[in-house]
């Protein structure tokens, strides 16, 4: 078998609308609809870069069927970059784009291959200095809802080459995700297949490691808090023994970021402002240089905790918290203004990203100019941590431990959370039967994501349930001291 190298995409989600943004400013929210191109720019970089032999996209490239003629013409430049470097690139389309979602009548480049709906195709990866190196398999989703399952269509090819599957699919069911073209672990075995390159799952996973392996990439951009933390691709190296050795690259340009303030210690508001700019420092550091989005959990237990409950306070710290950030970024653009000494003074709203210095620039490499013909700025003019929001899971500075010996209704009820608390089917059972009604009522259970969507945050609703019960019962904190 010959060494090779490629690179391993999924859920680019082109042109996502990033939805729940509208209330946040121009100037961040433009920056943050623009990041799924510019991913796909690093992506291309880190291809040409890396002189992979190929480049598999497993599904899900735009964000919808009736996808956006701007999210296509970018996507067919990026694949021409990569033709034009002699790397082809391979695409399937998965359940967010379908074969027979909207798509505009443009001519793809000659290395880009999209496979058909109707079968599993394969495709022979030859290089004039090694021959035939792969055989990579796929096939794309016909419609948006595809349950059968796809993987027991694949069929081994040349062993002697390499052989890769490309798959949009839902492995063993995971939580959270459209069981769309089901399989488990044991249906992608004994295939002929010795690496499955998976998409539709959003967090990278790498679901087996050998012989086959099976890979989940993730997506190259977070697209809400939900998917926190690093996202991107791998570059997968197999040996001459047929062997992948995974090397994962983050590509997004916005990091989406949850963290935890406990208020414990501080005693007034000035103090946990203060505590809170502290912590976006920190977060702006963890994002090495990339605009950050962030939710902002306050745990613990302090004196500040009834403040926070009533009234203004929360609310008031986030107003400030976003305008300082936002006049610190209005600093840093006027700094900035227009380096290029052209006059244009044009803003481009796609942040650069730190894996971009020192990589090589080729001529007519994508994209050839900033978008809308702004100047490039550095990455600390467009750096930034914006709060999406902060939540208060705080609670009274009491001895529960007290309280949960007391012989009274308020003891009572803390011992029967406990109890709730640490048995899972009780808890549920319980939840069913309190929100019944709930559900009951018209439109309600669609809103909620049916019973399972209601009652799948159970355990955090009891948290604050019980919170709540204390605050009502003992507005003051007096007793359990």
């Amino acid at each position: 078998m010959k060494a090779l190298k490629f690179l391993h995409a999924a859920d680019l989600h082109l042109d996502s609308p990033f939805k729940g943004m509208n209330a946040v400013p121009e100037r961040i929210r433009d920056v943050i609809r623009e990041s799924t191109f510019g991913a796909l720019n690093r992506l291309v970089r880190l291809a040409v870069r890396e002189k992979v032999d190929f480049a598999v996209f497993s599904g899900d490239i735009y964000d919808a069927g009736d996808r956006s003629l701007r999210a296509q013409l970018r996507f067919r430049s990026a694949l021409a970059e990569l033709d034009r470097a002699g790397i082809p690139a391979l695409v399937i389309h998965g359940n967010h784009d379908p074969l027979d979602g909207r798509g505009a009548d443009l001519e793809w480049p000659a290395g880009a291959y999209v496979y058909p709906s109707d079968r599993v195709e394969k495709v022979r990866i030859v290089k004039e200095d090694r021959g035939l190196i792969a055989e990579v398999h796929g096939i794309s989703y016909a419609s948006a809802a595809v349950t059968e399952n796809l993987a027991l269509r694949f069929r081994s090819g040349d062993a002697s080459v390499f052989q890769v599957a490309l798959l949009h699919t839902n492995v063993d069911g995971r939580p959270g995700y459209d069981n769309y073209a089901p399989c488990s672990k044991s249906d992608l075995m004994g295939r002929g297949i010795d690496y499955w390159a998976l998409g539709h799952i959003h967090t990278r996973e790498i679901v087996m490691d050998q012989k086959p392996a099976a890979v989940y990439p993730g997506n190259i951009q977070g697209r809400s808090i939900r998917e926190c933390g690093p996202r991107g691709c791998y570059i997968v190296a197999v040996d001459e023994n047929g062997s992948p050795e995974l090397d994962f690259h983050a590509l997004d340009g916005v990091r989406w970021q949850q963290e935890s303030l406990s208020i414990a210690g501080i005693g007034t508001e000035q103090e946990l402002q203060e505590s809170l700019q502290d912590l976006l420092a920190r977060l702006r550091e963890k994002a090495e240089g990339r605009p950050t989005v962030a939710r902002i959990f306050l745990e613990g237990r302090g004196p500040l905790h009834l403040k926070l409950q009533a009234g203004s306070t929360l609310a008031d710290l986030l107003r400030e918290l976003r305008e300082s950030e936002l006049l610190a970024l209005a600093g840093r653009s006027a700094a900035g203004y227009d380096r290029s000494g052209t006059g244009a003074g044009v803003e481009h709203t796609q942040a650069p990203h730190p894996a971009d210095d020192n990589m090589e620039e080729r001529a007519g490499s994508y994209p050839k100019a900033p978008p809308s013909g702004g100047v490039f700025r550095s990455a600390a003019d467009v750096s930034f941590v914006w709060i999406e929001s902060i939540e208060a899971r705080t609670g009274q500075d009491i001895d529960f431990e007290l309280l949960l010996r007391e012989e009274s209704f308020i003891g009572d009820l803390l011992r029967l959370a406990e109890e709730l608390a640490a048995d899972e089917g009780k808890l549920r059972e319980f939840a069913d039967e309190a929100l019944g009604s709930l559900l009951a009522q018209n439109g309600a259970s669609r809103l909620f994501g049916g019973a399972d969507g209601l009652l799948e945050d159970t355990g955090d609703w009891l948290e604050a349930a019980r919170e709540l019960a204390v605050d009502q019962l003992m507005p003051d904190g007096r007793r359990g001291k």
